[in-house]
């Protein structure tokens, strides 16, 4: 029997990626302003004010809308480049914001209180009170959910609210507790949280030492592997540490996340979008990951077998896991 599909929100770094999802089939392409405002605010990245409005009126053209995300938090004594962020994105006729500031939500609710707001999961809200809570605060239309959660705690949550939830579905995981991470701070003093920039390759280097080709992140080691071995890019959530007689990934693997088997069950348990990691990435990474995901979203809303895909060639290490979703670590 068929049923509403999946929206499809895809990653768009660059104008040049945001028109090849559009035409892959996105349902929604995320995207930000070139500045601290957004988590991916990498050189080379993201949209001028210009470019943000050339990109919107080019998907909207082609039914596709387009979600800004302004999901760091306001350094104190900043937050006019944050409010202007919420304008400009919304003047230039984004769908959505996606938000993840208790003030910087205010600050929307108030100057826009006609406009979507969707949470971020940089708000790391993994409860129904804490999502009925800004939903009732600031008028929040969609969640987008921590990765910490199995299939059947979302279903749990969405029998208690009354707004959108969104999952991520494929790509980069981050360790689980979106909104709080301190590691890229402690070593290289810039954060993903407050500057959108987790690990910069300012702060990256390789050095040949012995066999060993030796990856690190701020003066700190991250990895030591043969020369012969391809070395994780250095973050430290994904590092590679000994403690004890303990040698591995102590905070989390070098694998990438694709739950496509369980966008079924993800369906029954109330989820409404399935969103795609990946700013950062090229066109070419963008286009096959839509396409993909576009015929399973199909595939699924008609009731058919998810087509099988050879996205995990595109995965970090060629390496997949379904992550909290199914808790296998639990």
């Amino acid at each position: 029997m068929a049923t509403e599909r999946l929206e499809i929100v895809c990653p768009a770094g660059t104008p040049a990626a945001l028109r090849t999802a559009v035409d892959a089939g996105a349902d929604s392409v995320y995207c930000g302003f070139n500045d601290e405002t957004n988590a991916r605010n990498f050189p080379g990245l993201n949209f001028s004010r210009a470019e943000m409005a050339v990109g919107i009126a080019y998907a909207a053209a082609r039914g596709v809308k387009v979600l800004v995300a302004i999901n760091t938090f306001p350094r104190a004594g900043s937050e006019a480049l944050w409010h202007r962020a919420v304008d400009d994105a919304l003047a230039c006729g984004a769908h959505a914001v996606i938000l993840a500031d208790i003030g910087l939500l205010a600050y929307a609710a108030e100057r826009h209180p006609d406009r979507r707001l969707h949470l971020s999961v940089q708000a790391a809200a993994s409860n129904a009170d804490a999502i009925n809570f800004y939903a009732e605060t600031f008028g929040i239309r969609r969640v987008v959910l921590p990765r910490v959660l199995t299939v059947e705690e979302i279903a749990a949550i969405n029998r208690e609210i009354d707004v959108e939830t969104e999952v991520f579905i494929f790509g980069g995981l981050c360790v689980m507790a979106e909104g709080r991470c301190s590691l890229s701070s402690y070593a290289t003093g810039r954060s993903p949280n407050m500057h959108g920039v987790c690990s910069p390759a300012s702060h990256v280097a390789y050095a040949e030492e012995g066999e060993d080709l030796v990856a690190r992140l701020g003066g700190f080691t991250i990895h030591r592997v043969p020369k012969a071995v391809a070395a994780p890019y250095p973050t430290l959530c994904k590092g590679c540490f000994q403690t004890g007689d303990y040698r591995g990934h102590i905070f989390e693997d070098p694998v990438s996340l694709d739950a496509a088997t369980l966008m079924p069950q993800l369906a029954r348990a109330g989820v409404r979008a399935l969103k795609i990691e990946g700013r950062q990435r090229s066109r070419a990474y963008v286009e096959q990951v839509v396409r993909a995901f576009r015929r399973a979203s199909e595939a699924e809303a008609a009731g058919q077998p998810i087509p099988k895909s050879e996205l995990w060639r595109l995965t970090e290490g060629q390496q997949t896991t379904a992550g909290a979703y199914r808790k296998t670590w639990r």
